[in-house]
């Protein structure tokens, strides 16, 4: 009678894998240019940049995460921002100012500072180095301090090719 193939390897290591991409909150990222609101994109007139935002319609943001920002060299006063956000946060999840990055830095920052690391507790962990998602650098040092208070050891990368970041003395 043949056995099943067991990876021997893997049963026996003691090292736990922490893969941010697990943490990846699902959703629409959308960036909106409020200067399509300013007046030749670089003047603000209150009137008209109310008016503007009253008839835009804010369903497509719908479940959305959204960054917000200006791509113009206008001095966008940060009341206008503050409007934005009181119009568009009854459809999307979220909402920064910035970037794309800017915005999935902030998800990943409210995301793991709400985990509960203590299944690391005298752990060897090895950050997951590969993502297919957009995790943002930061993240990697967020989680990165996060494990070492916790941890016995953190590594970066996969468990053939890891690079030792952290060995608790």
């Amino acid at each position: 009678m043949e056995q099943p193939i067991r990876n021997k390897v893997a049963e026996n290591t003691k090292l736990v894998t922490f893969n941010l991409e697990d943490y990846y909150l699902e959703g629409n990222r959308i960036q909106v240019d409020i200067s399509q609101w300013l007046d030749q994109g670089f003047i603000l007139r209150e009137k008209e940049f109310r008016i503007s935002l009253d008839n835009h319609n804010w369903d497509q943001y719908k479940g959305s995460y959204v960054a917000v920002y200006c791509s113009t060299d206008a001095i966008v006063p940060a009341w206008a921002f503050m409007l934005f956000v009181v119009k568009i946060a009854p459809f999307a999840v979220k909402t920064v100012i910035g970037s794309l990055v800017d915005l999935e830095t902030v998800i990943y920052q409210e995301v793991l500072s709400e985990l509960d690391l203590m299944s690391y507790e005298d752990k060897l962990v090895i950050i997951k180095g590969c993502s297919n998602k957009p995790v943002p650098q930061s993240a990697y040092l967020d989680i990165t301090n996060k494990l070492i208070s916790v941890a016995k050891s953190v590594m970066y990368g996969e468990a053939c090719s890891a690079v030792p970041l952290y060995k608790r003395r």
